[in-house]
């Protein structure tokens, strides 16, 4: 892999981008390129680096389109003179790799459940952010955590600002009720896939009375918020309610969208906008994975 394909994939990953990297695995006869050539495709359907170029670029940048709303990847095989009428004559063993986007967690509170949860996350493969704009609650000894981002401002004036996308977990439990519901009012204005809020019964009782009765929320967007929050484990300590919570997001995480053909038709309908030639080819794709 060369250096400008790795730095490629690291801007994907910052900016939170999917994509789909394009590995020719193994080559018969005469091919354009041979084993080790590879393509990044973005979800606009640009490139970086190449397998070939032509028909045969052409279609795999249609096949890799197609992964990136199903999230998976596959081996595919092209005999050029035969799919794409390329005189080359050779075959081409394409390894498409869906690069998804990582799951984030904004944690807004660094309270004991906060922090526990935080450190737990950390090593689970989600890009956590913890929230508290309380002085001396993020201290330095704490922040030795590498693998957590910390931003010690006020939580209501950070949650406008943060990037949230439909792979954003966001847990909301501060040490204030007040500004739990006016995170909650803000959470619910952003794409999540996940949001959830701490507190008892009562608390969520009188949180969805308040937000039906002000307008601030339907009733179906606050059954979409998970509150009481977490798996009911009978958690009672800090560290035991975090498991719980943990295990919630783990779940949800998990679990494969039932809605992944939608989010197919509506890229479908991006492209077409973008290059009308990618239409045909994406469909053909998107039926074969």
């Amino acid at each position: 892999m060369t250096t400008a394909l790795l730095r490629s994939i690291l801007a994907l990953h910052q900016r939170r981008e999917p994509g789909v990297l394009c590995t020719i695995v193994k080559t018969e006869g005469s091919t354009p390129l041979k084993t080790g050539a590879q393509m990044l495709v973005h979800v606009d359907g640009s490139i970086a680096g190449t397998i070939g170029g032509g028909a045969l670029e052409h279609a795999v940048i249609a096949q890799a389109l197609a992964a990136i709303p199903l999230g998976e990847s596959r081996l595919v095989e092209h005999r050029l003179t035969r799919d794409h009428n390329m005189c080359c004559g050779g075959t081409v063993h394409v390894y498409v790799e869906a690069i998804e986007i990582p799951p984030q967690c904004f944690i807004f509170g660094a309270g004991h459940v906060g922090k526990a949860l935080a450190t737990l996350l950390s090593s689970l493969d989600i890009d956590v952010v913890l929230i508290d704009g309380r002085p001396n609650m993020l201290d330095k000894g704490y922040m030795a955590e590498e693998t957590i981002r910390y931003i010690n401002e006020e939580p209501d004036k950070t949650l406008p600002v943060l990037h949230w996308d439909s792979n954003t977990f966001a847990i909301i439990a501060t040490h204030s009720h007040p500004l739990d519901r006016e995170l909650l009012r803000l959470a619910l204005r952003q794409p999540f896939k996940y949001c959830g809020m701490i507190g008892s019964k009562r608390k969520v009782i009188v949180t969805r009375k308040l937000f039906l009765e002000r307008g601030w929320a339907t009733a179906e967007e606050l059954d979409r918020i998970d509150m009481p929050i977490g798996l009911d484990i009978a958690a009672e300590s800090p560290a035991e309610i975090a498991v719980s919570i943990a295990a919630r997001i783990i779940e949800v995480k998990n679990r494969k969208e039932a809605s992944h053909l939608a989010h197919a038709r509506n890229l479908a309908e991006v492209l077409h906008q973008l290059n009308p030639e990618y239409t045909n080819d994406f469909a053909c794709a998107t039926a074969t994975l």
